[in-house]
């Protein structure tokens, strides 16, 4: 089967998980079915879907068209055998007791078309256990989507022991389809990646520590959200989740349980939905005082998430970059885990690791062998130039962008690196990216930089509106430096626009030399909403590119537009499938790499400068610099090159 063949998407449930997912797909364009035990269950799901396309409608993310259309999508249903009759994909999400998921895999086997594929959106479960009921183990797959649905771009598509690589790459395309970022789990363990790292390293480890008496709940909470930029601590997370969640499955793991949860459990204190969990709710909720968190020293929870992540590496069940963005997309974290790692250091964390193990004789201390071994070779992270990443010498590590150079094409790829908030432009990223790309420009190596966004749903949804309130006015209205950034580089800088560029994040995207977008890509101004216009050059800049109308009505609608509808408003330069957007862009960038580097910079500080100046001092610029070009080596290659009807091999000199 391949992508195009999908048609019809079963989702059994539909309760919170399972009408998410049923919206998405209808979003998606696909014809759906729901299925429950009850006409009760049914309609709750289906009215909870109309509920979210209304709000969807209103904030203007889909029109009021778009709502209704995917609605009549949707077919609520209680009959099994009617719901996966005709299915080609069959989701199950069901709750997290085995017996019943096996018992419903069993069926649905024997109900479902022999091409259909079975997913299960289990969070922890043994996909490869609910294979072995089945006579298509090939065509099992875990799909486990995140909550809220809509909302959350990661998927963790888990292999089973059986499952077929035509399987996990379907799923991993429809996953994509359905607008979400997937990251594959090529083995089927307990947690797969996002739970494997969150439950035992930092929920139950925090509460070991607690139990112990070795920090106080206001503590930890308050120096992971506080000073480490967590989106919750551990205990508030639990109260949000429902303590009971984590505690059945490392139950049913077999993993000893820390009496400050046992004890929760035993009250009935399961969180928001009682009431009350690790913090009363119906009192305030989780309130702690910032400086609480200063007493509290988080190694212990980073040594043990980063040696569970060293695990998952080690058993080929994913690799680096991808644990990376599952912690980003799936967890909020601020960065990835591995990527802290090398902040903090490998052999800081291995030293508390053993700390903690010659302290407690506990297995779950046990650094891998992974660890110990970059640990032996030096490779300690960003300050020794290798971790589990490598480090470009001469070139800082920030906070909010990564940057890999190819210095085989003379390119720079940078990327802003806050997935989970959609790339959203923050003050640490304000401050950090004219600082890359200054140091970018005077690389030597580096001819050609392309701007682009992490995590697959957006080159930059814009200001992160949740400063606004926590700065001065002219802290949002100072980001000259910002926005001109790519115009004063003294390089070509192209935006790969591919989702969402929004408001600061379209303003940015303005100031580079070239904009190249995915067809799947949106952009707009919608700072009108907010009661505000653009403060980044948007309404200078698209008034100079596309000219006063279109410009008003891009700003004073505040609407989004196609990509192909910016390019036939002259706001993108090309637009590309989406399939082939990434090396689209490799290869323009490469070409314009490849030209004379000298010519190539010459020719942006002119047309910029010429833009704003009259034509007969614009020429006089032309031709000061033709005459300048002319005492170059590259000028003498590009010469002898034409000459010879060979390549030039440019130099830059």
């Amino acid at each position: 089967m391949k992508l195009e063949d999908i048609k019809t998407i079963t989702v059994l449930g539909a309760g919170t998980m399972g009408h998410g997912i049923a919206e998405i797909a209808a979003l998606a364009g696909y014809k759906v079915k729901m299925r429950d035990i009850s006409e009760e269950f049914v309609k709750k799901g289906y009215d909870q879907i109309a509920w979210s396309l209304k709000k969807l409608a209103e904030k203007g993310t889909i029109s009021p068209q778009k709502a209704d259309t995917t609605l009549k999508l949707i077919t609520p249903l209680v009959d099994l055998k009617e719901a996966v009759a005709d299915a080609d994909i069959v989701i199950e999400a069901v709750p997290e007791i085995m017996s019943l998921k096996l018992a419903i895999f069993k069926e649905i086997d024997t109900l479902s078309p022999p091409q259909a594929i079975l997913a299960s959106n289990t969070s922890s479960l043994s996909i490869s256990e609910l294979g072995r009921v089945t006579h298509r183990p090939d065509k099992v797959v875990g799909m486990h989507f995140f909550n809220p649905v809509v909302r959350m771009a990661l998927i963790e598509v888990v292999r089973g022991e059986k499952t077929s690589e035509e399987t996990m790459q379907l799923i991993v395309e429809l996953a994509k389809k359905l607008g979400k970022t997937p990251i594959r789990v090529e083995k089927d363990v307990r947690g797969f990646i996002v739970n494997r790292i969150l439950i035992g390293p930092y929920i139950f480890e925090a509460a070991w520590l607690v139990s112990r008496g070795e920090a106080t709940i206001e503590e930890i909470d308050s120096r992971m959200k506080f000073y480490e930029h967590f989106p919750m601590g551990p205990f508030e997370l639990q109260d949000l989740t429902g303590i009971d969640v984590g505690y059945n499955l490392m139950k049913e793991a077999g993993f000893p349980i820390p009496p400050v949860i046992e004890q929760a459990v035993k009250e009935g204190r399961l969180g928001r939905k009682t009431g009350r969990g690790f913090y009363n709710y119906k009192d305030g909720g989780a309130q702690y005082p910032k400086e609480a968190g200063e007493r509290f020293n988080p190694l212990p929870l980073y040594a043990l998430m980063v040696n569970e992540a060293a695990w998952l590496i080690e058993n080929g069940v994913s690799t680096v970059d991808q644990i990376d963005l599952a912690c980003q997309l799936g967890l909020n974290f601020p960065e990835g885990i591995l990527r802290r790692a090398d902040r903090i250091g490998l052999d800081t964390i291995l030293q508390t690791l053993e700390a903690l193990y010659a302290k407690h004789r506990s297995d779950r201390y046990k650094a891998t062998a992974l660890l110990r071994r970059l640990v032996q070779e030096g490779k300690t992270g960003a300050a020794a130039g290798e971790g589990f990443y490598r480090y470009k010498t001469g070139h800082t590590t920030y906070e909010t962008i990564a940057v890999e150079i190819d210095r085989a094409t003379h390119v720079a790829y940078v990327t802003l690196n806050r997935p989970q908030r959609l790339n959203a432009i923050n003050s640490e990223m304000r401050e950090e990216l004219p600082k890359v790309l200054t140091e970018l420009g005077q690389d030597p190596d580096v001819r050609v930089i392309v701007l682009k966004g992490a995590g697959g749903k957006a080159f930059s949804a814009g200001a992160d509106i949740t400063e606004f309130t926590q700065g001065k006015p002219y802290q949002f209205v100072e980001l000259g430096e910002f926005f001109r950034a790519p115009e004063l580089c003294p390089k070509p800088v192209i935006a790969a626009i591919d989702g969402f560029a929004l408001g600061g994040g379209l303003e940015l995207a303005l100031a580079c030399d070239f904009r190249l977008a995915s067809k799947r890509s949106e952009l707009g101004q919608p700072e009108i909403h907010l009661g505000l216009i653009p403060g980044g050059g948007g309404t200078q800049r698209l008034l100079r590119i596309m000219g006063p109308s279109r410009a008003k009505e891009l700003c004073m609608l505040g609407e989004r537009i196609s990509a192909e509808q910016a390019a036939q408003w002259g706001l993108v330069d090309h637009v590309y499938e989406n399939e082939t957007f990434e090396q689209e862009v490799r290869t323009f960038a490469e070409k314009l790499a490849s030209r004379a580097p000298i010519a190539v910079r010459f020719t942006k500080q002119i047309i910029n400068a010429g833009a704003d100046c009259s034509l007969d001092a614009a020429l006089l610029l032309e031709r000061e610099a033709f005459a300048l070009l002319f005492t170059t080596e590259d000028m003498a290659e590009g010469v002898s090159a034409f000459l010879s009807k060979k390549k030039p091999e440019f130099k830059g000199r």
